[in-house]
Parts: C-alpha cells; sequence; structure tokens
C-alpha cells in the first residue's frame, strides 16, 4: 500500500490536533464523586450526592463526556450527559447541556469544585464539589 506525501502530512496534521486538544483531559478523565448543593433558596433543587463520569466523546475525540448521575439510597440514577471541554493551562473543565446552562470546574490533584450557572444572567444554581474516584485495574 502506498501513500502519498499529503496523506502522510495529513495524518500527522490531525494527530496534533487531536493531542493539542485533548492534552492534559487525562487529569479528569474517571470518575468523581462528591456534593452537589443548591444555591437558590426557594427553588426546586435538592442537594445531591453525585457521581459522574468524564470519558472521551467516541463521537468526537476533541471534547469529553460528563455522564452525570445523582445517588439515591446508594445506587446511580442517570440524570444526563454534557459536553465539556478542558482547558489544561487554566486547570478548568467547562460543559454545557445545551441549554442556557454553565458548567465550570477547577481542577486540583484529585479535587474539582465548580458552578452550575443558569440563564442568561448567569445566576450560580449550584455548588459542586468533588474527589477522583481511584482508577481500578482490570
Amino acid at each position: 500500500m502506498r501513500f502519498s506525501l499529503c496523506t502522510i502530512a495529513g495524518f500527522f496534521l490531525i494527530a496534533a490536533t487531536w493531542s493539542q486538544a485533548t492534552q492534559g483531559a487525562e487529569v479528569v478523565i474517571g470518575t468523581w464523586e462528591g456534593e452537589s448543593k443548591c444555591a437558590l433558596p426557594d427553588s426546586p433543587c435538592h442537594d445531591e450526592h453525585a457521581l459522574y463520569r468524564i470519558a472521551v466523546d467516541k463521537r468526537d475525540p476533541q471534547q469529553l463526556i460528563l455522564d452525570g448521575y445523582k445517588v439515591i439510597n446508594g445506587s446511580p440514577e442517570f440524570m444526563g450527559s454534557l459536553v465539556c471541554r478542558y482547558q489544561s493551562e487554566r486547570a478548568t473543565l467547562s460543559c454545557t447541556g445545551g441549554k442556557q446552562d454553565d458548567w465550570e470546574f477547577q481542577v486540583s490533584s484529585d479535587r474539582m469544585a465548580g458552578t452550575l450557572t443558569i440563564g442568561t444572567e448567569k445566576q450560580v444554581y449550584r455548588r459542586i464539589t468533588l474527589s477522583k474516584s481511584p482508577s481500578k485495574a482490570s
């Protein structure tokens, strides 16, 4: 099989782009668990024990997917998925559910803390603190 110079150059360009877009993301990939506390009194929000699983998006390796669960009586209940990007130079994970909601986390080693802001006024709705679960060898 013969490859042209353009094909080889294209492969390296794609690999370099993927590498830059996911650079440092390994620090957030995995399972995170902690508390999600309501920040707005008199809202329909409820404090929750949260479990988040973060992985590279299989359809677009330049972004991450966060699957969110609330834990009820020891069992995780799926709440939804968020599309995320990790910025290693700022150590931030930014996610959106597609509405006017923004999830912003500051990552420090095996801890992550952040907020969910909602609406055009970006009102803080939740404050989230998480710890990374140790990875399990297979």
